[in-house]
């Protein structure tokens, strides 16, 4: 049987990869591959030493973390054993599921401070490239068709205007029955743009040959449905 194809899901915070992304892979039988969770996982860890967590957090820039403080993290990084499960819908450290702990605004804005660091970012490289070594995977995230998944058969890049993708992540949190004021996430959202795109490691950027879809006006079926016919139109090529 041929290799089926890595799929590459990249785009900003809050245009929803991880309900297109999660659906996608459902629909083709792909394993789903979230590795933002991972930065999600070890911004978590590092609440459990709280000196660190409190200097992550007061971090201005990258140039703050460098340093004792990136190599720390990326030793955290390495020692943590993660899992995925559920055909990568859940993950866990050891024996503890964190799916839902990961995703909280204080991990968001700590992950992606975290994410923004070399030494991090090359700590996860490899178990990001394991899982997606045999193909038959949809990949998430904001340099995974650019850095992790260079060949990647498949690129895609997904979109929304902020206003909207402010909209969205308020009506997540608000499901989960967290507090959110619509205004305070649209910040949160532009200030996470702002330091995916301008990081020195791995910025957020659209891969060359991507497909582009903006998801502002779009149902999610209609995002899984273009993305689909992507793929579909590749492994027939």
């Amino acid at each position: 049987m041929a290799r089926r194809p890595v799929v590459t899901i990249d785009g900003p915070a809050g245009a929803g990869k991880s309900t297109v992304s999660r659906a996608l892979a459902e629909r083709l039988g792909f394993i789903y591959l979230d590795t933002g969770a991972l930065y999600r996982a070890v911004a978590l860890a590092a609440a459990d030493d709280a000196a660190l967590a409190a200097r992550v957090d007061a971090a201005d820039d990258t140039a703050a973390l460098a340093g004792e403080i990136e190599e720390h993290l990326a030793r955290l990084a390495r020692g943590l054993a993660l899992a995925f499960s559920a055909n990568g819908t859940r993950l866990a450290i050891g024996a503890r599921d964190v799916t839902s702990a990961i995703r909280t605004p204080e991990i968001s804005q700590r992950a992606s401070r975290i994410s923004a660091l070399p030494a991090v970012r090359a700590a996860l490289l490899d178990l990001q490239r394991r899982i997606g070594a045999a193909g038959g995977v949809v990949a998430e995230g904001r340099d995974v068709g650019s850095v992790v998944f260079p060949d990647a058969e498949v690129k895609i890049f997904l979109t929304a205007d902020v206003a909207e993708r402010a909209r969205r992540r308020a009506a997540e949190l608000r499901a989960r029955g967290r507090e959110a004021d619509e205004a305070e996430v649209r910040r949160e959202i532009e200030l996470r743009d702002a330091r995916d795109a301008e990081r020195a490691a791995a910025p957020l950027v659209c891969p060359p040959g991507a497909l582009v879809v903006d998801s502002s006006r779009l149902s999610a079926d209609e995002v899984v449905a273009r993305m689909a016919e992507a793929v579909t139109t590749r492994e027939r090529s």
